[in-house]
């Protein structure tokens, strides 16, 4: 790669730690969204198939203080450690970029315990991709919804077709929240788009709603018919 390929505004950059199969794509579309990233893996075959696609990739130790340290990754101001199945390796780097300072950390979890332990040496934010992807097609497979997506412990976002009793009728007239507990927030006619819901919003046939609210509320006015 060319010099200036291989400078990182660090700023604004992410270091993308572990290239396998969720951190390699998650580093791939952070550069397709224009983000410069830092990919680091112990394999050289992994970085070997990334050279070219990141902004920088190296092959380091990333359970090394030493080594990330010479790499500046505590001029990062955010980070993923996209480690899989190695737990220690996954925990060590994580508390390793706590100990450089790096503010902003994400690291990838397999287990709710491994989730609780990077939390405490200090992941701001972890992802459980099988545990969370799971989640979700269970509730699409068993329900109404036509998607679902838990944005924070017991409240989610729900995609689902209207039921047809509310067909003709104004949100305010239906009353859904004081009902159901649960905020239409947007309405989607057949072949449109979605478009923020009010009150005097009529609701059609064949209509697809976008609700939010407590998890068990939401799941609910999903099987309501």
């Amino acid at each position: 790669m060319a010099e200036k390929k291989n400078r990182v505004d660090r700023d604004t950059a992410v270091v993308v730690i572990g290239l396998g199969r969720f951190g390699g794509s998650l580093a791939a579309e952070l550069v397709v969204r224009g983000v410069e990233v830092l990919g680091v893996d112990s394999d050289s075959r992994n970085v070997q198939e990334f050279s070219g696609r990141l902004t920088h990739v190296v092959c380091a130790d990333s359970t090394d203080p030493e080594a990330l340290a010479q790499l500046g990754v505590a001029e990062f101001g955010r980070a993923v450690v996209g480690i899989g199945t190695d737990i220690e390796s996954s925990i060590l780097t994580t508390s390793i970029l706590t100990d450089l300072g790096v503010p902003d950390i994400w690291a990838k979890a397999i287990s709710r315990q491994h989730a609780r332990i990077l939390q405490r040496v200090g992941a701001r934010h972890v992802v459980q991709p099988e545990a969370d992807m799971g989640e979700r097609v269970a509730h699409l497979v068993t329900g109404r919804m036509l998607d679902y997506v838990e944005v924070d412990e017991d409240y989610a976002l729900v995609k689902t077709k209207a039921p047809g009793w509310a067909a003709g009728r104004t949100l305010g007239d239906l009353g859904i929240r004081t009902e159901y507990g649960v905020t239409v927030v947007a309405v989607k006619k057949p072949g449109a788009r979605f478009t923020y819901a009010t009150s005097q919003t009529v609701i059609g046939s064949g209509d697809t709603l976008l609700v939010a609210g407590e998890t068990d509320q939401a799941e609910r006015f999903s099987e309501e018919t």
